[in-house]
């Protein structure tokens, strides 16, 4: 394919819009645009980049990846799963730090896209994803902890971070954010219970930032949000410290592929007919964080939470999450004043709420229950979230997927002895051969480096035998450690007077192992064969010629 084709499959298409619904679509937008909102700026805020930085997010990449990207009704902007990679990074480089990863990341992104390395999620297993899932919800839920009680505490690993919120506010216990942040949690899950329809999230906000303010309650708000996008301009960083975010970028690229392919799955799921491109969804993407630090915002990723409102409130086309980012761009604009006002301890509730709904108890509880392989997975990759990072959490479930896998696999090969023939009419020739000690090996399965040696135990044991016939036609694989474990099976057998025929060998396994000279040994002797009658036959020429 050359460039040119391959540009025209991952650019826009006139097509994209034509299934746009002029009624359906900006409704949907505004209802995603208005449980954006608080989410935007709550996770702006955990990022420590402050709230405009998480509006600004949803404005430029929530258009950007609407438009480039390979899902018709996917919406992008600031997510918890990200917001938890930037904190150390704030912490370790400043925020222009977070810029050039953000701009690093899209580099890294658009260049997966171009490559075709979209279609590698379908091999990330089911347990990686619910446990790095349920490990990113605990992350999110713990961060909130301070702003929800009220107290002042830094750490960057989240667990001391909890640890020091409870202890700073046991010292000196402050009601009023500890109520209204329960006060936001009740509502929106009650909502999300009673009235699924009604966007939870704004009403809560809207109710506790005029409670914190007609009543004097006091707590802490948001602060200064600008009332406008701030002009396009490149972070300070020098070129000595870009080698120190090269690693940053290429985690936060990760996680970015990672959720964004996940969430165009789960869209997929709830839409009838829908299926997303990957390689442009990372294109998508990867301009979306181009595009978002030039104006001050964090790097993206697709949502899953607003993406699934997207779909539930009719989204037909990528009108409604354009929609979504231009009624937030109106806020940036209009309301940027009256947002400043709302509490911090509201939004900590929207985040905390948010981390309860991403867990699907009943999906975790189902992997747990299934196979101790798939629940150690999900758990392995969920403590590991927690206890270092995403990108490692996810490579250690991945490791963990494989070995179980791995094992699974190999408990599937089989090899047991097979009648000579179900011809009735050849009974008594076969019980000939029997009695001459000509017997009959059907291999099944893989036969790989896991499960090759147990092949090579069980074959070496046989006694009394002049000679060993070996179907292979029902081998699944067979890799180089396989073909060595089968030619010093062989060597053996033969040392032992043991004569070995190998039938229906299949023609890529015939290729490795000529690469590895068993082919040629066998065929310089006569011993590879098409099929298990010819293999038969030689085997009673040989009988009889010995005897």
């Amino acid at each position: 394919m050359s460039a040119a084709t391959r540009a025209a499959a991952l650019l826009p298409r006139r097509s994209d819009w034509s299934r746009a619904d002029l009624r359906r679509d900006p409704l949907a937008g505004v209802m995603v645009g208005l449980v954006a909102l608080p989410l935007a700026l709550g996770f702006g805020v955990s990022s420590g980049l402050g709230a405009g930085a998480g509006l600004v997010t949803a404005v430029v990449a929530g258009a950007l990846a609407a438009v480039f990207g390979g899902s018709h009704v996917q919406v992008s902007g600031p997510t918890g799963a990200m917001t938890v990679v930037l904190v150390p990074i704030v912490a370790a480089h400043g925020a222009d730090g977070v810029l050039v990863v953000g701009l690093l990341a899209g580099l890294v992104l658009v260049g997966l896209g171009w490559a075709g390395a979209g279609r590698v999620m379908r091999y990330v297993p089911v347990p990686v994803v619910e446990g790095f899932t349920l490990g990113i919800a605990a992350i999110i839920g713990l961060q909130q902890l301070p702003a929800a009680l009220g107290v002042d505490a830094h750490a960057e690993q989240v667990l001391v971070l909890a640890g020091r919120a409870v202890e700073g506010w046991v010292r000196d216990p402050r009601w009023v954010p500890l109520g209204l942040t329960v006060a936001v949690v009740v509502t929106i899950l009650g909502l999300a219970r009673v009235r699924p329809t009604l966007p939870g999230a704004p009403l809560a906000v809207v109710a506790a930032t005029a409670a914190n303010s007609l009543l004097g309650l006091g707590a802490t708000p948001v602060g200064h949000i600008p009332s406008g996008l701030p002009a396009p301009q490149l972070p300070g960083v020098p070129l000595s410290d870009l080698g120190t975010l090269v690693l940053p970028a290429i985690a936060v690229a990760a996680l970015a592929a990672l959720e964004s392919l996940l969430s165009a799955t789960v869209a997929d799921g709830m839409t009838v007919g829908e299926r997303h491109d990957p390689d442009r969804e990372l294109i998508g993407q990867g301009l979306a964080n181009l595009g978002s630090p030039l104006f001050g915002g964090l790097p993206a990723t697709a949502a899953i939470a607003r993406t699934a409102v997207n779909v539930r409130s009719g989204a037909r086309s990528r009108l409604a999450a354009l929609t979504h980012a231009v009624v937030l761009l109106l806020v940036v604009l209009v309301v940027a004043r009256w947002v400043g006002d709302i509490p911090l301890a509201a939004l900590s509730g929207v985040l905390i709420a948010t981390a309860v709904q991403m867990v699907r108890v009943s999906s975790v509880s189902a992997l747990v229950r299934s196979t101790r392989g798939d629940g150690a997975v999900l758990v392995v990759t969920a403590v590991a979230t927690l206890a270092f990072d995403l990108v490692t959490a996810v490579l250690l479930g991945l490791l963990l997927a494989g070995f179980v896998a791995i094992r699974q696999t190999a408990a599937t090969a089989r090899v047991e002895e097979v009648p000579l023939t179900a011809d009735e009419d050849h009974r008594s020739e076969e019980q000939a051969l029997l009695d001459d000690h000509v017997v009959a090996y059907r291999l099944e399965g893989p036969l790989f480096f896991a499960a090759a040696h147990d092949f090579l135990l069980e074959l070496s044991d046989v006694s009394d035998v002049r000679v060993v016939i070996l179907r292979m036609s029902h081998v699944t694989t067979l890799d180089a450690t396989g073909a060595h474990v089968l030619a010093d099976t062989v060597s053996r057998l033969e040392g032992r007077g043991i004569t070995v025929l190998l039938s229906g060998v299949r023609p890529a396994h015939e290729r490795v192992l000529r690469e590895l000279g068993v082919h040629d040994r066998l065929a310089h002797e006569r011993h590879l064969f098409v099929s298990t009658p010819e293999a038969i036959a030689h085997a009673r020429q040989h009988v009889s010629r010995v005897g």
